[in-house]
């Protein structure tokens, strides 16, 4: 049985970029490369580029006792990562810890997109987000609120300025994941900001979504494909 999934209010993330090899990406190598090659023939569009994953991580109490999450990301190919996931995460413990833009709406609904099916998670409808990468590196420290704004910005036309952003982070735990939620909400309502969004991904050739989805109550969650993480959050945030 999975281990729960567990959501945890954090006021700070304080994550280094520790440049090290990753064992798996050396025992495995050969493997890896077989399984990007079928992954390419499936969807000829997925790109390997570098990306963050999580090592050694701590979640502890502040002086004024607020939570901060720390830990240390390390780079690796972006097919070292899928491979991890279809070989069963072998190896240490290594999480994909990324953020997400929770974007709702001044009527109280939030949301989401559907993946599009060029993508590795085609059909599945979450926030905007990504796997953090180099870019998201500032001075030796990952930023994933940054990563979230250019998540934001990249896969729906909405600049995180735009939104009231709430302090802290929601952070979810769940098995070689670690999601980290951070409040945006527009000055609009859910059927303005969607036709905004939709109008963004029809002039984009290649959009990481297909469509959004706007999500007013638990009911209307898409219990097949939304993920289990996000499908906790928003039951947290109506209740």
């Amino acid at each position: 049985m999975s281990p729960p999934i567990r959501l945890v209010e954090v006021l700070e993330l304080d994550f280094d970029l520790e440049p090290a090899p990753w064992p798996f990406a050396i025992t495995y190598a050969a493997s890896i490369a077989a399984h990007w090659a079928e992954l390419r023939k499936a969807k000829p569009a997925v790109y390997n580029g570098r990306v963050l994953l999580l090592g050694p991580r701590e979640l502890a109490q502040r002086a004024d006792g607020d939570l901060r999450l720390r830990g240390a990301f390390f780079e690796t190919d972006y097919a070292d990562f899928v491979a991890w996931r279809a070989f069963g995460h072998p190896g240490e413990r290594v999480d994909n810890c990324f953020s997400m833009a929770a974007l709702r709406t001044a009527d109280g609904a939030f949301l989401m997109g559907e993946m599009a099916p060029h993508t590795m998670n085609g059909g599945q409808i979450y926030f905007p987000a990504g796997t953090p990468d180099p870019t998201d590196v500032f001075d030796g420290k990952v930023d994933l609120d940054a990563s979230a704004r250019r998540e934001l910005l990249e896969e729906t036309g909405v600049a995180a300025e735009e939104a009231v952003i709430e302090p802290g982070w929601t952070v979810i735990f769940a098995p070689q994941r670690i999601a980290c939620m951070k409040l945006m909400t527009l000055p609009v309502t859910a059927a303005e900001a969607k036709e905004r969004i939709d109008a963004f991904l029809a002039f984009d050739p290649h959009p990481e979504f297909s469509r959004m989805h706007i999500v007013r109550a638990p009911d209307d969650i898409d219990e097949e494909r939304t993920p289990a993480f996000v499908a906790a959050y928003l039951r947290s945030a109506f209740a």
